[in-house]
């Protein structure tokens, strides 16, 4: 779980970066792409610290191949409402990576990818939305740290 953690830490810590200078002198929306898919890889290994803790814990016997059954199953087994709510966010993020984008307003302050989902749903993402799932994103990881004990 360890190591699922410390992961999970550098890839917040990409992301940061991505966000307080890529995108500050560079406001492209891929870079808002580049973003979104390191918002998928620290969600995946959240996802995955949690199920190793349930898996020590003798809560489950194995993992479930797919990152959408993993996810699922996280929802399934911790209830709290943050989990619930970034796993939302989560599998928001999946699609929105394999979405159709468009951009507008690039090279400036309102640089936003607007992004049409599979199911018709028109998503746009600007940095200020950027800003609120990074914020996000560092409340779930201190939560998912508190559950497997390390809590500095």
């Amino acid at each position: 779980m360890q190591e699922c953690l410390i992961n999970a830490h550098e890839e917040l810590k990409r992301v940061d970066h991505l966000i307080y200078v890529s995108l500050k002198y560079t406001r492209t929306i891929d870079v808002i792409k580049n973003i979104v898919d390191r918002f998928i890889s620290a969600y995946d290994c959240f996802i995955l610290a949690m199920l190793t803790k349930l898996k020590e814990e003798g809560k489950i016997d194995e993992f479930p191949e797919s990152p959408i059954e993993k996810a699922n199953l996280v929802k399934e087994k911790y209830p709290e409402q943050i989990v619930q709510e970034n796993i939302e966010i989560y599998l928001l993020y999946r699609k929105i990576a394999k979405a159709k984008s468009t951009s507008s307003q690039e090279y400036r302050r309102h640089v936003t990818m607007t992004a049409t989902l599979a199911d018709g749903t028109v998503i746009q993402v600007d940095i200020d939305k950027i800003y609120e799932y990074y914020k996000k994103a560092k409340e779930f990881f201190e939560m998912v740290k508190k559950l497997g004990g390390t809590g500095d």
